[in-house]
């Protein structure tokens, strides 16, 4: 029994080193993975937002084009009512 406690005793250095090591080599991938997970988010974040902004300049470009043509039809009717009020006032 005290030559396996020995035993295991000498191999707990190595097994010690061998997960630190690993360690020590896993986790800059890992941080660097964490930090390429930001750098993703913050990028798709950027293409939201200008997928928001394209939308709010076409709803304004809506806008504008749907005012001018209610100022030219308001525009038309009021010569067709002007047309209306020549031809009473000549007959």
């Amino acid at each position: 029994m005290v030559i396996l406690y020995i035993k295991s005793k000498k191999m707990m250095l190595p097994i010690s080193l061998c997960l630190i090591s690993a360690l020590a080599l896993v986790s800059p991938t890992l941080i660097k993975a964490a930090s390429d997970t930001g750098s993703i988010a913050a990028s798709k974040a950027a293409d939201q937002k200008a997928a928001l902004a394209k939308k709010a300049r076409e709803r304004e470009k809506a806008a504008e084009e749907k005012k001018a043509a209610e100022a030219a039809k308001s525009v038309s009717e009021e010569k067709e009512v002007e047309k209306q009020v020549e031809k009473e006032v000549t007959k």
